[in-house]
């Protein structure tokens, strides 16, 4: 077991003590510790360190993260690849600014609560349980929302992602070989992330959906590189006019659909309001049209009795004779007159 202690940093510090400066003195001084792939797998009371600014613990066997409460003025913390399992007992590095926990046991993104000055957060490939994904504790979301601006989630089983959509400020997003599904999901994301400029999904089986660079390309103004190819402007403007032109022809398709309606419905109307029957009148040589509708109707209310109904259809059917011959009268020539059995008792 190796243990990172205040002596262990001194004698492999290459400390140069001035004349009458004790080691303590000398370790207040440090602001850089660098023992990474040292078989460390605890860390010991770093108090005396407290102008500590970057240490570099990577490659090691720590389980857990431990006595870094003094070092309030670390800004860089370099632990991937060691055997932790939890995020925890940071909060209290209000000065912290990049955060590297790739390679370990985390299964939750948890504990960086306070952390106000984070800007990237590295938590790729986690040695997770076959069948688990990594997940995101909300609060811990929340609370980097107005900092983070890189944030690598790497081959972690992931297949969501949209409730990074509190990352206000994010500009890089690297999240290859995971398992996002769905273009609509990566839309509703970029919708929310105006600042991301740079995103890579390379080994996610979205990638191999229809249109999926172009429908991405299309929501995101912002994003200039996508899966490491670059966004050129001509790209990104072809694509805008090509979707103009779809967009207009959707448009016109709906007009033409809804005066096609509109037409159909007004005939539909019309034949229902006149009811058409044809009339032949002799010696005229065609038929000629009457409209139902010119004759007054008597509607048949519900409660008549049928002797009633029967009137009513009577006085209907004598006044549509009556329309019949006053329209055949109204269309004779003189020349029609010789036909005395279309008139009643008219003298020639």
């Amino acid at each position: 077991m190796v243990r990172l202690t205040l002596d262990l940093i001194a004698r492999n510090s290459n400390l140069k003590l001035r004349k009458e400066e004790t080691i303590s003195q000398c370790l207040k001084k440090i602001t850089h510790i660098n023992f990474s792939d040292k078989n460390i797998d605890a860390i010991e009371d770093l108090s005396l360190c407290k102008n500590l600014s970057v240490l570099y613990l990577y490659d090691n066997r720590i389980s857990q993260i431990i006595n870094l409460n003094y070092a309030t003025n670390l800004t860089h913390l370099y632990l991937q690849n060691n055997c932790i399992s939890y995020i925890e007992n940071l909060r209290s590095l209000k000065k912290l600014e990049k955060l590297y926990l790739g390679g370990n046991y985390i299964a939750v993104i948890e504990g960086l609560e306070g952390l106000k000055e984070l800007r990237e957060l590295h938590v790729e490939s986690q040695r997770l349980p076959l069948g688990e994904k990594l997940l995101f504790d909300p609060r811990t979301l929340h609370s980097l929302a107005k900092s983070l601006s890189i944030l690598n989630i790497s081959n972690n089983n992931i297949d969501d992602i949209r409730d990074l959509d509190v990352l206000e400020n994010l500009n890089q997003l690297i999240a290859v070989d995971n398992q996002l599904l769905h273009v609509k999901d990566l839309e509703y994301l970029l919708n929310k992330l105006m600042k991301l400029w740079k995103m890579d999904l390379n080994g996610n089986p979205v990638c191999l959906k229809p249109k999926y660079r172009d429908r991405l390309i299309l929501v995101s103004k912002s994003l200039e590189f996508l899966d490491g190819k670059e966004i050129k402007n001509v790209e990104r403007q072809f694509l805008m006019n090509w979707k103009a032109s779809k967009d207009a022809k959707k448009i016109c398709k709906k007009k033409s659909s809804k005066n096609e309606d509109a037409s159909n419905s007004y005939i539909s109307n019309f034949e229902t309001m006149h009811h058409i029957v044809p009339v032949y009148y002799p010696q005229m040589g065609k038929p000629k049209l009457v409209f139902f509708s010119e004759i007054q109707r008597y509607p048949v209310n519900g409660n008549a009795s049928p002797e009633s109904s029967h009137e009513d259809n009577t006085k209907i059917i004598e006044e549509m004779g009556n329309l019949s011959l006053k329209k055949s009268e109204s269309l004779l020539t003189k020349n029609d007159l010789h036909e005395p059995h279309l008139l009643d008792n008219t003298e020639v």
